[in-house]
C-alpha cells in the first residue's frame, strides 16, 4: 500500500532532517551514514507512488515493494529509539539525577556501549537500504507523483440525462422532495444552486435524471441542460457542454468571448434547470467565473448539483443541500431480485431468496452495491455461488469498472495524500465502529501521520481536527453527532469500510476466529474473545493493538512480549487487577488505553519508563487507587483522562507535566482542589480541562491563573463548587473559547474572571444550575460569542441589557427555565433578530410577568 509505505518514508526524513538527528550523528559518529540514509531514501521516495500504481502488472516490483516497505519500518524503528534515548536524558537531567560527569549529550551507564550498538544498527539500516535502492533503476519509475489527477483509465464514465422511470424504485419520496426545491421560487435571486450530496454509489445521478424528465419539470423549465461535469471543472468546456446540451452541436473553435455571448444569448429571459452531475471542483473562482454567466434575468432558474463533498456546495453558494440517504431494505431487497433474477425465476428458489436477503444486508442501503452483488449472481441458481457473496468481503470479490468499490475508489483517489494515509489506517477499526475525535486524532498523532502545523497558534490535534472534518464533508465518515462539548462522534458506512479495507490490506486486520494473519501485517483489532496466543506467531513488526472486546491475559502478556514496536495498545474494557510490569519495555509506545476497567487498581510504576507515551486513557476506571508517583516522567503526554472513585491524582506530579495538551479528571468523590500549590510556569501548554463528578470539589485553585494556554473549561457534576469564591474572582490571564458548566447548584452567577476571556470566548452553556439566576450586566461585552445556551435552570429569570451588541451570536436557546417572563423574552427576540437560530421553549411562569 502506497499511502503507509510513503507515509513511512516521510517519517524517516522527518527524523533524519531534525535537529535532535543533527546533533547524534556528530555525536555518536554516524553523520556520514545518516547524510546517505537521508539521500537514499529522498530518492526512493520520489517513485514509491508510481512503483504503487504498477506493481499490479509487474510482480517483481511487487516483491521489491514489500522488500522495501519491511527496511523502512526497520528505519523508522531504530531511529525512533534514538528519539527515546533524548527524552531518557530529558528525563534525568529533569529529576537532577545525572552528574557532571554523565551528563554529557548521549551519556548513559555505559555509553561507549550504547553509542556503538546503535551506530552498527544504523551502518546495517543504510546498507539494506542502499541494496534495496539500488535496484529501483530497472523499473523505470517516474518521480514526483504526489496527489496526481486521475488516469483516464480511473475516471467515472460520463452520464447522460436519460432514466427509464420503471428502473428506479425506491426514490418517490426523495423525487418529490427535490422536485418542491426545484419549483420553489426566491424573489431574492434569479438563480438558485441545490445541491445533492451522497456517497458514491448511492444514487446520486440517477436522482437526477428521475427529476430531469419529470413533467413538472419538463412544463415549469423553459430550457433544460445537462452536463456531467467529473474531476475537470474547466470553464471553457463547460460552456461548450452546457451550449451543446441545449443547442445539439456549436462551432468548436469559437473563442470564450463568443462562447460567453452565446451561452448569455441562450439563457437570456428563460427559467433553466442545469443539472451539473458529479462535481469535485473545490476552486470557488472557477465556479464563480462560470456563475457570473449564468445569471439570467428570469427568476426561478435552477443550477442542480451532484456531488460526494459538501464543501462542494459550500463553495457553490448553495441555497440547499439535500443530503441524499440510502434505500430502505424493502427496497434493495425489489431491486435485488429485479437484477438477480430472470423474470418470475426467484419464486423457484426460495432458499436464494433468503440468502439474498442477507447479501442486501451487506450494501446497508446503496443501489450501486446492490446492482454489483446482484450482477455477480444473475441466472446463478447454485447456492454455493450465493453463500460464497454472502460471506466474503465485497472488495475481495472480482469487480468491473462502474461497480460500487471502483466508484467509491474515484472518491479516495481525489484525496490529498495526508487525507487517504488517515483513512486507510481506519481499517484497523471493525465495521459499524462509533469513532470518537479526540481519540481518533491522538490515533493519528501516535503513528505520527499528522502534519505539521502551517502555524504557531496551531497545534497537531488542530492538524487532526481539520482532517476528520475534511473527511466527513467528502462523505468518507457519516451519521456526525456534537453537541457544544469538544468531543463528537461519527462512523463509517459499511461500503466506505471495505474501501479502506481494500486500500490497507496486508497492513491493517480486523481479527476474528477465522482471520488468517500474513506475515507483513502491523496493525490489528481483535473482535472476538478466546483468541489463541499461536495467532501472532508469524508476526513480528505489530504497531497497533485494539481489545474490541476482552482478551484473555495470555494473549495480552504475549502482545506486550512479543511486540516491542507497539505504538498503539487499546486494552479498553478488559478485565485485570494488574497491568504487567513488562509495559515499561514499549519505548515507542504513544497510546495506552485501559478504560472502562473496573477491577484495575494501580499502575506499575514501570509505566513512568514510557517516555514517548503521548496519550494515556483511564476513564472509568472505578477502583485505581492512584496514579505512579513518577508519572512527571512520562515527559511527551498530551493527553489524560482519569475518572476514579479514588482520590488518585498527585496535583504537583501532573502539574510538571509540561506537555499535557488535554486533562480530564471524573468521579474523585473526595477530591477538594485541583492544581492546589502548582507553581507559576507549570502545565502552560494545557488547552483543555474538563472536570466531573467530584462532589466534594469547592475551587478549582488560585493556580488556574497560570493556564494562560487554557480554551476549553467544562465542569459537570460538582454539588459544592459556587466559583465565587474570594480565591476564584482573580485577574486572571484566560483566553477560553468554550465553557460549559453543568450540573453546579451552587453556581449562582458567572465568574468575574471569564471577563478576561471577552475577545476570545465563543461557545457558552450553563445547564442544569438550579440557583443560577442571571447573565451578568458585563454579558454583551463577550464579542466574540457565538453559542448561548441556557438550559435547565429553574430560577434563571433575567437577561441583560444590550443583547443587541452580541454580533457575533448565531445560536441563543433557552429550555426549561420557567421564571423568564414571556416579556423579557419577546424583549431579548427582538434586540437579536440578527440571530439565525433562536430557540425558546414557551415554558414560562405566568406569575413572573407576562
Amino acid at each position: 500500500m502506497a499511502e503507509i509505505g510513503y507515509g513511512i518514508a516521510v517519517k524517516v526524513l522527518e527524523l533524519l532532517g531534525s535537529c535532535t538527528f543533527q546533533e547524534i550523528s556528530s555525536a555518536w559518529g554516524v553523520k556520514s551514514d545518516l547524510t546517505k540514509l537521508e539521500g537514499t531514501v529522498e530518492a526512493i521516495k520520489a517513485v514509491l507512488l508510481d512503483a504503487e500504481k504498477k506493481q499490479a502488472s509487474d510482480q517483481r516490483l511487487s516483491v521489491w515493494l514489500g522488500k522495501l516497505k519491511d527496511v523502512l519500518k526497520d528505519a523508522e524503528n531504530v531511529l525512533d529509539e534514538f528519539q527515546y534515548i533524548v527524552l531518557q536524558k530529558e528525563v534525568m537531567k529533569k529529576n537532577g539525577s545525572t552528574s557532571k560527569k554523565v551528563s554529557n549529550f548521549f551519556s548513559s551507564s555505559n555509553p561507549l556501549a550504547v553509542s556503538f550498538e546503535m551506530a552498527h544498527k544504523i551502518k546495517g539500516i543504510r546498507k539494506r537500504v542502499d541494496e534495496i535502492a539500488a535496484e529501483k533503476d530497472k523499473f523505470n519509475l517516474a518521480q514526483g507523483l504526489v496527489d496526481r489527477k486521475l488516469s483516464m483509465q480511473e475516471r467515472r464514465e460520463m452520464t447522460h440525462s436519460f432514466v427509464h422511470p420503471r428502473n428506479v424504485i425506491g426514490r418517490d419520496d426523495a423525487k418529490k422532495q427535490i422536485l418542491d426545491l426545484l419549483m420553489h421560487q426566491d424573489a431574492d435571486r434569479n438563480v438558485n444552486v441545490i445541491s445533492m450530496v451522497g456517497i458514491g454509489g448511492l444514487g446520486k445521478t440517477t436522482l437526477a435524471k428521475l427529476v430531469y424528465n419529470d413533467e413538472l419539470v419538463v412544463g415549469h423549465f423553459q430550457l433544460r441542460m445537462w452536463v456531467c461535469v467529473s474531476e475537470d471543472f474547466d470553464v471553457i468546456w463547460l460552456i461548450k457542454e452546457i451550449l451543446k446540451s441545449a443547442l445539439g452541436k456549436i462551432d468548436e473553435t469559437l473563442s470564450l468571448d463568443w462562447l460567453q455571448i452565446h451561452l448569455r444569448e441562450l439563457i437570456k429571459d428563460k427559467k433553466f434547470l442545469l443539472v451539473l452531475d458529479d462535481v469535485w471542483n473545490e476552486d470557488r473562482k472557477k465556479w464563480i467565473e462560470l456563475e457570473n454567466l449564468l445569471l439570467g434575468d428570469c427568476k426561478g432558474s435552477k443550477i442542480l448539483v451532484t456531488t460526494r463533498n459538501s464543501s462542494v456546495a459550500t463553495i457553490m453558494g448553495t441555497a440547499t443541500t439535500y443530503n441524499l440517504k440510502g434505500l430502505p431494505e424493502e427496497d434493495c431487497m425489489s431491486l435485488f431480485v429485479k437484477l438477480a433474477f430472470k423474470v418470475g425465476q426467484e419464486n423457484q428458489y426460495p432458499n436464494l431468496l433468503n440468502i439474498g436477503r442477507e447479501i442486501v444486508k451487506i450494501c446497508k442501503g446503496v443501489p450501486l452495491a446492490v446492482s454489483t452483488l446482484a450482477g455477480l449472481l444473475y441466472s446463478k441458481v447454485d447456492e454455493h455461488d450465493w453463500k460464497s457473496i454472502r460471506d466474503n468481503e465485497i472488495w475481495n470479490l472480482e469487480q468491473k469498472e462502474g461497480d460500487i468499490l471502483p466508484a467509491l475508489k474515484l472518491s479516495y483517489n481525489q484525496l490529498p495524500f495526508h487525507l487517504k494515509q488517515c483513512f486507510a489506517y481506519c481499517s484497523v477499526f471493525p465495521k459499524d465502529y462509533n469513532f470518537n475525535n479526540l481519540l481518533l486524532i491522538q490515533f493519528w498523532m501516535a503513528h505520527g501521520i499528522l502534519q505539521s502545523p502551517t502555524n504557531e497558534s496551531q497545534e497537531l490535534e488542530d492538524v487532526g481536527d481539520l482532517y476528520i472534518k475534511e473527511l466527513l464533508s467528502r462523505s468518507f465518515f457519516q451519521d456526525f453527532q456534537q453537541s457544544i462539548s469538544l468531543n463528537y462522534t461519527f462512523k463509517m458506512h459499511d461500503l466506505v469500510h471495505d474501501l479502506a479495507l481494500s486500500i490497507a490490506k496486508g497492513e491493517c486486520s480486523v481479527v476474528t476466529k477465522k482471520s488468517t494473519l500474513a506475515a507483513e501485517v502491523c496493525h490489528l483489532s481483535f473482535l472476538e474473545n478466546g483468541q489463541e496466543v499461536t495467532t501472532l506467531e508469524k508476526l513480528s513488526k505489530v504497531q497497533t493493538i485494539i481489545f474490541i472486546i476482552e482478551q484473555p491475559a495470555p494473549l495480552l502478556e504475549a502482545c506486550i512480549a512479543r511486540f516491542k514496536y507497539l505504538r498503539v495498545l487499546d486494552l479498553s474494557k478488559s478485565s485485570f487487577e494488574v497491568l504487567p510490569s513488562s509495559i515499561g519495555s514499549l519505548k515507542h509506545l504513544r497510546y495506552l488505553d485501559l478504560s472502562d476497567n473496573h477491577i484495575i487498581k494501580q499502575l506499575p510504576d514501570s509505566i513512568c519508563k514510557l517516555h514517548n507515551l503521548q496519550t494515556l486513557v483511564l476513564d472509568d476506571c472505578s477502583n485505581l487507587e492512584r496514579l505512579p508517583k513518577g508519572i512527571r516522567d512520562i515527559i511527551s503526554l498530551r493527553f489524560l483522562v482519569v475518572t476514579t472513585k479514588h482520590t488518585c491524582l498527585s496535583e504537583k506530579a501532573i502539574g510538571c507535566l509540561d506537555s499535557l495538551r488535554f486533562l480530564g479528571i471524573g468521579d474523585c468523590k473526595n477530591l477538594r482542589c485541583v492544581f492546589e500549590g502548582m507553581e507559576e510556569g507549570c502545565l502552560t501548554n494545557l488547552r483543555t480541562l474538563i472536570v466531573g463528578g467530584c462532589p466534594s470539589l469547592t475551587t478549582l485553585s488560585l493556580s488556574i491563573k497560570h493556564l494562560t494556554a487554557l480554551e476549553n473549561l467544562i465542569i459537570e457534576d460538582c454539588e459544592e463548587l459556587s466559583l465565587t469564591n474570594k480565591e476564584e474572582n482573580q485577574d486572571l490571564k484566560l483566553s477560553l473559547r468554550l465553557m460549559k458548566f453543568d450540573n453546579l447548584p451552587k453556581l449562582e452567577i458567572l465568574p468575574q474572571w471569564l471577563q478576561a476571556s471577552a475577545n476570545t470566548l465563543q461557545h457558552l452553556e450553563i445547564t442544569d444550575c438550579s440557583y443560577f439566576t442571571a447573565l451578568p450586566e458585563w454579558l454583551p461585552h463577550l464579542k466574540s460569542l457565538q453559542t448561548l445556551r441556557i438550559k435547565y435552570c429553574p430560577l434563571f429569570s433575567s437577561l441583560p441589557e444590550g443583547m443587541q451588541d452580541l454580533t457575533a451570536l448565531r445560536e441563543f436557546q433557552i429550555e426549561d427555565c420557567p421564571k423568564l417572563s414571556r416579556k423579557c423574552r419577546e424583549e431579548v427576540i427582538h434586540m437579536i433578530a440578527h440571530v439565525p437560530n433562536i430557540d425558546f421553549d414557551d415554558d414560562f411562569d405566568e406569575d413572573s410577568g407576562s
